[in-house]
Parts: structure tokens; sequence; C-alpha cells
């Protein structure tokens, strides 16, 4: 499909990183019309920190490689504009600052949300509309699809060192952004709210394992 194409038809794009155990980082990031069919697809050769990176990044080695690395390459080898851009990856929303689009963080189906022990301040932090959460379930930095089972836990800012997140409904999905990106929460809800209850946003993340997995088999 030619790039005048790509650019004409409304789409959405899909982000994610597949952590493989001997090579290292593989991203991958496809983009769909909103009927579900593919537009572009592009991958990264793997990446694979060596140990004085671990070293020097500490706590933000993950939104390094996940984000600038593997996620600002992809977005930007893309033609089509996507409404939204969609990762089941937390790291790679550091990938945000990068690009115009909004960056949504995908919550695996049936993902336990809950409220911590600590009261939230009044306030315009301390309100939320309903579905909201103040705090994720904490999981190892990745993606939730390499994690298997979610845990019950807190994500925020005193752990792993990044923005503290907020979950909300939207139609059949659960999805999650910095607490302050209220902007982008905005256009999510405007661009998506057509799609919200047929649109199921985990799907896309397996045709992107399923690609890298049979790229990496047709070269061994």
């Amino acid at each position: 499909m030619g790039n005048d194409d790509a650019k004409s038809k409304p789409a959405l794009g899909f982000l994610t990183v597949v952590d493989h155990p001997q090579y290292g980082l593989f991203g991958g990031y496809l983009v769909l019309t909103t009927a579900g069919r593919p537009l572009e697809f592009h991958c990264t050769a793997p990446i694979k920190p060596n140990r004085a990176q671990e070293i020097l990044y500490g706590p933000t080695l993950s939104a390094f490689l996940y984000g600038e690395q593997i996620g600002q390459t992809l977005l930007s080898q893309a033609s089509a504009q996507p409404l939204v851009v969609c990762t089941d990856c937390e790291p790679a929303l550091a990938a945000r600052e990068f690009v115009q689009t909004p960056l949504v963080l995908v919550l695996p189906t049936g993902g336990e949300i809950g409220q911590t022990a600590e009261p939230r301040a009044a306030g315009p932090e301390g309100s939320r509309e309903k579905g909201d959460s103040p705090h994720l379930p904490e999981r190892p930095e990745g993606c939730f699809a390499q994690m298997g089972t979610v845990p019950f836990f807190r994500l925020d800012s005193a752990h792993q060192g990044g923005p503290r997140l907020v979950a909300f409904q939207l139609g059949r999905n659960r999805l999650a952004l910095p607490q302050r990106a209220e902007e982008d929460r905005r256009l999510i809800h405007q661009r998506l709210a057509e799609l919200a209850e047929s649109f199921d946003l985990t799907e896309p993340f397996q045709r992107i394992r399923e690609a890298i997995e049979e790229a990496q088999q047709a070269v061994r």
C-alpha cells in the first residue's frame, strides 16, 4: 500500500517490545485502519544494553531503551499519522515526548486495578471520574503480555522512577496515562469514542509479537 493511501485513512498505531532472552529487545509497530486492517508494519533490530549502560542509566534505562531507542525510531519511520498510539509496555510511554500523537498504555483484560491504603489529597489531582483508579498494579518493567498474570500492587512515582499513572475505562478497553496528561486523555476520548465498544485494543499486540517471531525464524 502506498504512502498516500496510508496517510489518507484514519488509523491506530500499536507499539510493543519483545524481550528475547538471547538477543535482547525487538520493537514492533503496527498501524491499522479503524476496521483492523494493516497499513504499515515496522520492526527494529535487537537492542541489548551493555553493562556500562545499565550502570549509567540506572532506573531510567528501560524508558531510554523502550521509549527513545525503540519507540521514537519506529514512530518516526511510519508514514501514517494515527489518531492514537497504543502500547502494552509502560516504559514505552517515554516515546510521547518525541511525537505529537497521544500515546496510551493498554491494560490487559481482567487486570486487577485497585486503590491504595493511603487517601488521595483533595483538589484537582485528588478528584477522579467514575472508572478511574489512582494507582495501577506494579509489575516488572516491560510489557504486560510477557508478565503472565498481573499482580496487585501499586505503581506510582515511588516505584520505577516514572510518573504516576491513572487508569480509566473507555468502552471495552482499560487504559492508563500519566496523571498530568489531561489533554491526551481528552483527545483519546474524542478520537476513540466511536471505536471504544467494538475495537479490542489488546489484540493487535499479539499480531506484532507473532510477526516478530516469524521474522526471527526467517533469518535463523
